[in-house]
C-alpha cells in the first residue's frame, strides 16, 4: 500500500518567524451602520483594524461577523480575534484531518491564509465568518439547493430546513415544480393548493428569519417549470403584490424596501425564475403553442398557450418587480459536470451555483486588483498561490 503524502505548502505572503498581523499597521475606529434615514442602527467604539482597511470595509465586518453579545466580554472587539478564530479553526482541523507533509506545511498554510485575509486578497462567504471557530459545528456553506415532494410532509420540512439553513446565514434554492398544480385533485377528494399558495408561507418564514441571526435576511430562490399548469399564476404572483404596494404607498405607507407597504405584502424575500428549455425558446421564436402537463400524469395536457403570449407577460412582470428571471434547463444541464448522478433542477439564489438536489457549496472571493501592477501586468503566481489556498482551506 503506497503511503499518502500529504500537501506541500511555500510561502509567498508570509515570512518565516513574522507572524502576518506584525508585518502591517494597525488602528483603532469606531464602527456604525445608518439605515436609508440616517438613524444610527449599530454602532461599536474602540474596534481594531487594519490601517490599510476602508470605513466601508471596518462597517461590514465589525457590524456582520464579529461575534459576541455586543457589550459583553466575548465580543470580538478586533479583526486579528476575527480572523483567528476563523483560520486558527481551519488549520486544527487541517492537523486532525492529515492535510499535510510536516507541521512546517500546516504552519505555512496558516501563516499565508492569515496575510491572505488580513490584506484583503481574498475573502469567505459569510456563514464561515458567521459560524467557524463559534460553533461546536458549523454551518460554512453558503448555497444550498434543496429538493421537496409532493407531500404535504415533505413540503412543511423544507420549510423547517429553509428556515434552518436561514438561522446560520445561507441561502436556498428549490424548484417547486415537483408539487402538483392548483388545477390537479387530491387523492383524498378535493383540489391541490399548488405550488404559489404554498410559497406565501415559505416567504412569510424567510421574512421573519434574520440570515446569520441578527445579520441579515434570507436569500431564497424559488423555480418553477415553464410547464407546470400554475405558470401563469407563478409569472405575475409578484406583480400582483407590487401593485398593492404602490397601493399602500399612494395611500401613505412607508415605501422603503424595510417599510410597511412591502412587508405587508407576499413574495418580496425571494427569487423567483422560469425554467425553459430549447423547446420552449423555439416554440417562442416560431410563435408556436406552448402545452402545460398535469404532475401527476405528465401525458395529460391541463393548458395551452402561445408561447409569445407567455414570454410577453415574463417581460412585463420582470420590468414591474424585477421577477421573474429565466434559466435556460437544456443549456445548463448540457453543461452539468456530473449527469450521471442527476439532473440540474434548481439553483441557489443568486444562480451562479447550479447543481443537484440537495447538495450545498463554499464560496470564497479573490480580489483580482491585488495582482494587478502599475505597469500593467498580473502576478499570476500570486494569484495560483492564492486560490490553492483558499481552495485547501474550503475543502478543509
Amino acid at each position: 500500500m503506497t503511503k499518502r503524502e500529504g500537501l506541500r505548502v511555500e510561502r509567498h505572503f508570509s515570512e518565516p518567524g513574522v507572524h502576518p498581523f506584525d508585518t502591517i499597521q494597525w488602528e483603532h475606529r469606531t464602527a456604525g451602520i445608518a439605515n436609508e434615514k440616517g438613524e444610527a442602527v449599530f454602532t461599536q467604539e474602540d474596534v481594531e483594524v487594519p490601517a490599510a482597511w476602508s470605513q466601508l470595509a471596518t462597517n461590514v465586518v465589525v457590524s456582520k461577523y464579529f461575534r459576541g453579545l455586543q457589550g459583553s466580554p466575548q465580543r470580538e472587539h478586533s479583526v486579528r480575534q476575527l480572523i483567528s478564530r476563523v483560520a486558527d479553526t481551519i488549520r486544527d482541523w487541517g492537523r486532525r484531518g492529515g492535510y499535510f507533509a510536516s507541521d512546517e506545511d500546516l504552519e505555512i498554510f496558516h501563516a499565508e491564509l492569515c496575510a491572505i485575509l488580513v490584506n484583503q486578497v481574498a475573502a469567505f462567504n459569510s456563514p464561515v465568518w458567521f459560524n467557524l471557530g463559534a460553533e461546536p459545528n458549523p454551518q460554512v456553506s453558503a448555497c444550498f439547493i434543496n429538493s421537496v415532494d409532493d407531500t404535504m410532509d415533505a413540503i412543511l420540512t423544507l420549510a423547517k430546513t429553509e428556515g434552518m439553513l436561514f438561522k446560520w446565514g445561507s441561502g436556498t434554492g428549490t424548484n417547486l415544480s415537483t408539487i402538483r398544480s392548483s388545477v390537479e385533485n387530491l387523492a383524498s377528494g378535493g383540489t391541490a393548493s399548488g405550488p404559489v399558495s404554498f410559497m406565501k408561507g415559505f416567504d412569510a418564514f424567510a421574512g421573519v428569519i434574520k440570515s446569520g441571526g441578527t445579520t441579515r435576511r434570507a436569500a431564497k430562490m424559488v423555480i418553477l417549470n415553464a410547464d407546470h399548469p400554475d405558470i401563469v399564476d407563478f409569472i405575475n404572483c409578484k406583480v400582483r403584490e407590487e401593485r398593492k404596494a404602490w397601493a399602500l404607498i399612494e395611500a401613505g405607507y412607508d415605501g422603503s424596501f424595510t417599510g410597511e407597504a412591502y412587508s405587508s405584502v407576499f413574495f418580496q424575500n425571494s427569487n423567483n425564475s422560469i425554467r425553459v428549455s430549447d423547446e420552449f425558446m423555439r416554440a417562442f421564436l416560431e410563435d408556436k403553442e406552448w402545452r402545460t402537463y398535469a404532475v401527476t400524469d405528465r401525458t395529460r395536457v391541463i393548458g395551452t398557450y402561445r408561447a409569445r403570449d407567455l414570454m410577453r407577460q415574463i417581460t412585463e412582470a420582470a420590468w414591474a418587480c424585477g421577477d421573474p428571471g429565466l434559466q435556460f434547463d437544456t443549456t445548463i444541464n448540457e453543461w452539468h459536470t456530473s449527469p450521471n448522478s442527476g439532473r440540474i433542477n434548481a439553483s441557489n439564489p443568486c444562480s451562479e451555483f447550479l447543481y443537484l438536489d440537495d447538495t450545498a457549496c463554499n464560496l470564497s472571493s479573490i480580489n483580482l486588483m491585488k495582482f494587478l501592477a502599475a505597469d500593467g501586468s498580473f502576478d499570476v503566481e500570486g494569484f495560483r498561490h492564492t486560490s490553492q489556498i483558499m481552495l485547501t482551506a474550503m475543502e478543509i
